[in-house]
């Protein structure tokens, strides 16, 4: 094995820090500065006819609770292991979404966060970050799968054949994946998940579940109260199905954390443009809504990604320390 000097291994970590850091930054900044469809003028006109502190400050704090129970949850999670406070849970969730934010629907935050912990941990926390957003993607699923059947009683958007035959194919899904639970590839099976699964204590998981779902109200909400400020002027279940229809169907695609804003904005924009609401507003809306939950976590994230150090491996050891 290559033995790498002190000295480089310290210059190497510093030029990742930099390039993260560095990248972050310059991608957020091309996003704002380079969209040919953000009218900045009408953004201006709007928020100056609108403008209001107490409001400013209310979308604000959604953004901080959206981002407070997703750290909530990790800390909640992590204690399976061993019990961390909310200031590591905070520093560990906004670092590992910053050096999760090129690579591919996030998959470097699980690096990130195993990054804070010993070695000898990293398969557990690999596996509690996947409970962690697992959770969060079956709510959106959940909820999205009602949004859309509320909105395509209300504008026929499929027909009740084509709504039929795609529960039939999820239906057959679940019965397949049912059937194969213990067919094993490479020592991994679907039946040796679940059991990995309920090794975690029900309490765990059932305040996993709720601070879930108290985030997916937190963000889509946040959501909704933009199109208020907007000037849009929907029913509220039309405009909340419409909502989590396109947060389910975004979350389907295969997507770069700093491109989220766009996927989400390309599915928006024709699912508002049926309920006829500008396109302007929409892409706006949805930058604010990247802006407001990654962009800004994300510089916060920046500080704790630069002053990263190794810890101690006495961190890994605790409560739950079974083997994964």
């Amino acid at each position: 094995m290559i033995s790498i000097p002190h000295k480089t291994k310290q210059f190497l970590v510093v030029l990742i820090k930099l390039l993260i850091v560095g990248g972050a930054f310059y991608f957020i900044y091309n996003q704002l500065a380079n969209n040919d469809k953000l009218d900045w003028q009408k953004f201006i006109i709007l928020f100056q006819k609108n403008q209001s502190i107490g409001g400013i400050a209310f979308i604000l704090l959604l953004s901080v609770l959206n981002r407070f129970f997703e750290i909530l949850k990790w800390q909640n999670l992590v204690k399976f292991i061993h019990k961390i406070s909310l200031g590591q849970a905070t520093k560990q969730v906004l670092g590992a979404l910053t050096a999760g934010l090129f690579t591919p629907n996030g998959i470097g935050e699980y690096a990130g966060k195993a990054l804070f912990f010993d070695k000898s941990n990293t398969k557990k926390v690999i596996f509690l970050n996947l409970i962690c957003n697992g959770i969060q993607m079956i709510l959106t699923v959940i909820f999205g799968i009602f949004g859309l059947l509320y909105f395509n009683a209300q504008y026929n958007v499929i027909t009740t054949k084509t709504a039929a035959l795609l529960f039939g194919f999820l239906i057959l899904l679940f019965i397949i994946l049912f059937s194969v639970k213990k067919i094993t590839i490479k020592g991994y099976s679907i039946e040796k998940l679940i059991q990995k699964i309920n090794e975690i204590p029900k309490p765990i998981h059932q305040k996993n579940i709720f601070l879930g779902i108290c985030r997916y109200l937190v963000f889509s909400h946040q959501y909704y109260f933009l199109f208020l400020a907007f000037d849009v002027d929907l029913p509220y279940f039309t405009l909340i199905a419409t909502i989590s229809s396109v947060y389910f169907l975004a979350s389907s695609l295969p997507t770069f954390q700093f491109l989220d804003f766009a996927v989400k904005g390309s599915v928006a924009v024709y699912f508002f443009a049926i309920l006829g609401v500008n396109e302007w507003i929409v892409i706006f809306i949805s930058t604010l809504m990247w802006f407001l939950n990654v962009v800004l976590p994300v510089i916060i994230g920046s500080y704790y990604v630069l002053n990263y150090k190794t810890l101690s491996p006495t961190l890994s050891k605790g409560e739950g320390d079974e083997t994964l």
